[in-house]
């Protein structure tokens, strides 16, 4: 039929590689010693941009976990089934070390090649990266009971993929069971409990959230007569048998669908002690800093998503006569998005390059502040952006045709997990107090670019002073302006990076929208400040041939040749370069 036939649609974005055609994080990867793992994750790269991989994604998230409280025959099992495609997801992500390899192959760089391994799958298909990124960041806390490590340790590190529960398993995942309905962010409210009963506790309690309820292991927070304490709870104990753990319900959860998070009941449940009594959120707490960071990076692969497939769809869309990308209003939101995006990654991937085992106090120091304040303002920007990018699709974008509508319902979680914006802030206000090395090794950092743009410049000193401030305000008054100094900081160290290491027209226009005219504009996308700067990065772009099929770079790249500043050096920094 003549009204069937399809015209000006964009071909299906697939079989690309997701790594090398992401220029500002191919480049982050050579900044930060991390340029020998590129064979891997060029590999990654491809095999996450297949239809068969991208298929896989859609059909985990349709086909939703279902928990199985009774097997047919009344006895309790308490088991989650999720979809085959599920488990092929996360078994690749496995495979390639998207939990362990910075553990396996310890040196510089390994966390940023861990990081960006992370990344590519979550960018896909996000639900996944729960467990991965708790099965990574357990492994600090677990170290705190040098017999627990030796038993459990080993299995986390394992890149094998088993989902059964039973003993003998050579691999684990991890998950974690914090929150209480009557606390919530205030784990000390908790009233689950513990007893010392011989060689482990028995604990009961009910928890509100525990995510990836079919791990292996849980770290769990109960009070002692000594308060809050840390344990690891198994599902299988050592004779084979089930562990008390009760899947009261799974969340019926407005993202993160392919993911059971779940309420569970300990009744006689076995748990083991790690780190010392009264000392669980200090203990536990290396698990959180870990999983913040992934936070960050699993945001951050949210917008490279919405980035890539908004572009896709404009560069190969016409309206009125022209391709959208030459409607200089969607030039300037698409070229918007990718500036974001391109900050975001240079940011999580300095930050996870502090977390290599290479790193000295300073850099520890450094990413005291880093991790809060940067989880806080990517994670928050991840929503808006991943709408802006859905309406780039118009109607297309609005349905779960495509993938936008997933992520738009994604992106909030990770603002959420492991400390709302709220907690986030108040826990920069106690570093302010506490760490001075902590600022100062942050200040530091950014003031690395000092000298190079002037509207910066100021923002970096009114910052460093609220900053240096803050310790002497009374709590009430640096409890109100915390999340204020949390984005002057974030952006301070976004804007720092890309002044240090993107070329000039991309730092130039990000420092104007973000810091200077374009800041009226409340960070809308789209509404970046008008002159030659911004018309010359996207139009020049637009006008780059595509590399290779489904081939990218930046939109707001164009002038990288001819950048003036001195910047790393790269191999990739001469490429021809197109978005997506």
């Amino acid at each position: 039929m003549a009204t069937h036939e399809v015209t000006n649609q964009p071909r299906p974005r697939v079989d690309v590689d997701e790594y090398g055609t992401n220029i500002p994080l191919v480049e982050a990867v050579y900044r930060h010693d991390a340029a020998w793992a590129e064979d891997r994750l060029h590999e990654t790269g491809r095999y996450v941009g297949t239809q068969a991989f991208q298929d896989d994604a859609e059909r985990a998230n349709i086909n939703t976990p279902q928990l199985h409280q009774f097997d047919r025959y009344g006895t309790r099992i308490d088991e989650v089934e999720y979809d085959e495609s599920y488990h092929r997801v996360i078994a690749a992500a496995l495979k390639r070390g998207a939990h362990a390899s910075a553990y396996n192959s310890p040196g510089p760089g390994a966390e940023v090649a861990r990081a960006a391994t992370f990344m590519l799958f979550a960018q896909v298909e996000p639900g996944h990266a729960c467990p991965v990124s708790m099965t990574h960041s357990a492994v600090a806390s677990i170290r705190h009971n040098s017999e627990l490590a030796e038993t459990w340790v080993p299995r986390l590190l394992s890149t094998d993929y088993a989902p059964d529960l039973r003993l003998g398993k050579k691999s684990a995942l991890f998950g974690m069971a914090m929150t209480e309905k009557q606390g919530g962010s205030d784990i000390r409210a908790n009233t689950t409990q513990a007893v010392k009963a011989q060689d482990h506790y028995v604990l009961t309690g009910h928890k509100w959230f525990c995510s990836a309820p079919m791990s292996d292991g849980f770290l769990v927070l109960a009070q002692t007569d000594k308060g809050v304490t840390c344990f690891l709870v198994p599902r299988v104990l050592p004779d084979n048998s089930r562990n008390a753990f009760a899947i009261q319900r799974l969340k019926d959860k407005l993202g993160n669908k392919s993911n059971a998070s779940s309420e569970v009941e300990f009744d006689g449940t076995v748990g083991f002690l790690v780190g010392e009594e009264g000392r669980g959120v200090r203990t536990i707490i290396d698990m959180v800093s870990g999983t913040r960071l992934d936070s960050m990076l699993g945001s951050t692969a949210g917008m490279r998503q919405a980035t890539a497939e908004a572009v896709w769809h404009v560069r190969h869309r016409a309206a009125f006569g022209r391709t959208l990308i030459d409607q200089p209003a969607m030039t300037a939101v698409v070229a918007d998005l990718a500036l974001e995006t391109e900050a975001a990654t240079a940011t999580a991937m300095r930050v996870a390059r502090a977390y290599d085992a290479d790193a000295g106090a300073e850099e520890q120091a450094f990413r005291r502040i880093a991790t809060a304040v940067s989880k806080y303002w990517i994670c928050k920007r991840g929503p808006g952006h991943a709408y802006e990018a859905l309406e780039c699709l118009g109607g297309n974008g609005y349905t779960e045709a495509f993938p936008l509508a997933r992520r738009y319902r994604e992106q909030p979680v990770m603002a959420i997990w492991e400390g709302s914006g709220n907690v986030i802030a108040l826990d920069l206000i106690r570093a302010l107090n506490t760490e001075p090395d902590a600022v100062t090794a942050f200040i530091d950092e950014v003031a690395l670019a000092a000298g190079q743009n002037p509207v910066f410049d100021e923002h970096l000193a009114i910052t460093e002073q609220r900053a240096r401030e803050a310790a002497d305000l009374d709590p009430i008054t640096a409890a109100a302006n915390a999340r204020g100094l949390m984005a002057d900081l974030a952006l301070a160290l976004e804007a720092s990076l890309l002044i240090r290491h993107a070329p000039a027209a991309v730092a130039d226009l990000f420092v104007e929208s973000r810091l200077g005219e374009g800041a009226r504009y409340g960070h809308l996308y789209g509404a970046l400040p008008a002159g030659e700067t911004s018309r010359r990065s996207s139009s020049e772009a637009r006008r780059r041939p595509l590399s290779a099929p489904g081939g990218r770079g930046s939109v707001v790249r164009s002038t990288r040749a001819a950048a003036s500043r001195p910047r790393s050096a790269s191999p990739h920094r001469v490429r021809p370069t197109t978005e997506c």
